[in-house]
């Protein structure tokens, strides 16, 4: 990641005056079918950490004849979804026809823009683990309504410096945004390059690990704000990272079910398309049926960085 930016806007370059923040937010539990999950973002004092406004983790889990991960197909819009794992397997379907298998190491980045349906399960042929995350990023009000895609990558860039190694799933697009895995090994301090205009998450995948003084927890989301050059994390007994990021983000967006918008009437556009098997397609190689739309709802528009959302479970 580059560390110095050429122009500063002047709002943000006085944000990086004050000394930069360290704030705790813990997860919520939920499940999503027999999967529990950690939920993350969004939280009632962190909506978004740069364009990153969702991110579930599960795992890790043990299973024989079970199949832990079943979503149904569900629609999407306004979004990427970003699919990351630890340990196991999730196969993707798509109403593009797309299907991909995404194994540690690799990652599944979905645009969803103007409308995409997909699914995703635990294949028949599984190692019996599953530990991984789910995210969402939101597009900027320019591209909400780019044509669908999907980008299956087998391998990301992965380095190897002092302390640790770093995997780097995510890495720019449409917005401002960089996803990190970083695993610090036992006795050791990783030390990684950042960029003072974005703001970062980090989350414990697993081991333990102190930030700036701080002990980070288990089951939470951890804001470090922006104004840092560098972030390095130290562990006694080794680590596993999450790392989200971007500059903060700067469209207001409305949030509900699996729909990322600028307006609730754009919401309620969607909503409707789906129940009338209009816009998102069909996921054709999935056996079994789709997702209904959840009951119709009002959301209200709100300001960056707060992000309106319904507090059930959502699809993923």
């Amino acid at each position: 990641m580059p560390t110095s930016s050429p122009s500063l806007p002047p709002a943000l370059a006085d944000n990086l005056r004050v000394p930069p923040l360290f704030e705790t937010h813990p997860a919520h539990h939920t499940a999503l079918g027999a999967l529990p999950i950690s939920r993350a973002l969004p939280t009632r004092g962190r909506r978004l950490i740069g364009p990153w406004c969702f991110l579930d983790r599960y795992g890790p889990l043990s299973f024989t004849d079970e199949k832990p991960m079943d979503v149904a197909p569900h629609p999407h819009i306004g979004l990427q979804t970003v699919s990351w794992l630890v340990e196991g397997e999730v196969v993707h379907h798509d109403s593009l026809g797309c299907e991909a298998v995404v194994r540690p190491g690799g990652v599944n980045v979905m645009t969803a823009g103007r409308g995409i349906a997909h699914s995703e399960e635990t294949p028949r042929g599984n190692v019996g683990r599953l530990s991984g995350v789910q995210l969402w990023a939101a597009l900027p009000r320019a591209h909400r309504d780019v044509a669908p895609s999907f980008d299956p990558v087998e391998r990301v860039p992965r380095e190897e410096p002092r302390g640790g190694i770093v995997q780097t799933f995510m890495n720019g697009g449409y917005a401002d945004i960089i996803g990190i895995d970083a695993e610090v090994h036992r006795g050791e301090t990783l030390t990684m390059p950042a960029r003072a205009e974005r703001e970062h998450g980090v989350m414990i995948l697993g081991g333990d690990a102190e930030f700036d003084g701080h002990r980070l927890e288990r089951d939470a989301i951890h804001y470090l704000g922006t104004g840092r050059s560098e972030l390095a994390f130290r562990s006694s007994s080794g680590a596993r990272l999450l790392l989200i990021g971007g500059e903060p983000f700067p469209d207001p967006i409305v949030m509900w079910w699996n729909f990322v918008a600028g307006t609730p009437e754009e919401i309620a556009a969607a909503r409707e398309d789906w129940e009338q098997h209009r816009r998102f397609g069909e996921v054709r190689a999935y056996d079994g049926p789709r997702i209904p739309a959840r009951r119709p709802a009002h959301p209200r528009a709100a300001a960056p960085p707060r992000v309106v959302r319904d507090p059930e479970p959502k699809a993923r």
